[in-house]
């Protein structure tokens, strides 16, 4: 068994306007009982979360707030992976009449807001960032994003990225699918999103969850390129000083 581990966006991967289907459900409960795992990754606020999806109970951690928080859904522990942004920042977006929505650390907006967000973080010298999501704008730390918290999830598991697959569909999911061994895109995924993944579904939303489960379950996704191939491990030098690297689980070769 290679991959262990399946890391899922939630709006319109794993489910389809909020809500996922019974079909959705019971892939997730034959990967589940694989032995495997599984890691919801969203830029969701966890309360809002946990108000629309009540089967929280099915994934080993939640990354929320894209890559802000990180919940233990079987303590119900919550851990915050970054600072909020102070105080003085969401005054100041109430003074510019940018209406938005704070969770534990992330400011959520719209994309339409950008120039007058990104005014307010230069008008105060914050070290903030704007992440974009469909339409969505979302303030974080810098540095926080969906693959930072995703390997955060990884590490209190004890599980290499090596042996994960993650599966998205928009902007804010590249840094997703770029922290794991194989990165998904579902079908209704945005065209960027598709080019950088190492497979795209031939299914949208849950249904395209559905696939990838059933191909890891088959044969692991055995024929699919290894990101091991692309992003080889460094083992050291030569003595002529060329670079050695692990380019397969089993295999050593010189790059140049």
């Amino acid at each position: 068994m290679r991959y262990l581990v399946l890391a899922c966006d939630f709006d319109q991967t794993l489910a389809d306007a909020g809500v996922v289907a019974d079909s959705t459900l019971a892939a997730l409960e034959r990967f589940l009982a694989s032995g495997r795992k599984l890691v919801l990754v969203t830029g969701r606020q966890l309360h809002d979360l946990q108000r629309i999806f009540p089967r929280l109970s099915l994934f080993e951690r939640v990354v929320a707030e894209n890559g802000a928080v990180l919940f233990r859904p079987a303590s119900g522990e919550i851990k915050l992976l970054a600072e909020p942004p102070p105080s003085v920042f969401t005054d100041a977006l109430r003074r510019h009449g940018v209406p938005f929505s704070a969770g534990l650390v992330i400011v959520d907006s719209r994309q339409s807001e950008d120039d007058r967000i990104l005014a307010v973080i230069r008008e105060l010298g914050l070290e903030l960032q704007v992440i974009h999501n469909k339409g969505a704008a979302m303030v974080l730390p810098s540095g926080i994003d969906k693959g930072a918290g995703l390997l955060a999830a990884l590490a209190e598991m004890s599980i290499s990225q090596r042996n994960a697959v993650a599966i998205g569909d928009a902007e804010n999911d590249h840094a997703l699918l770029a922290a794991c061994e194989c990165g998904v895109a579902v079908a209704n995924s945005i065209e960027t999103l598709r080019r950088r993944a190492d497979l795209t579904t031939a299914a949208p939303n849950g249904r395209g969850v559905e696939e990838v489960i059933d191909r890891i379950l088959r044969d692991d996704l055995r024929g699919v390129p290894s990101r091991l191939t692309r992003q080889p491990s460094p083992l050291g030098s030569a003595p002529d000083g060329v670079q050695l690297s692990l380019d397969s689980p089993d295999t050593n070769t010189r790059s140049e």
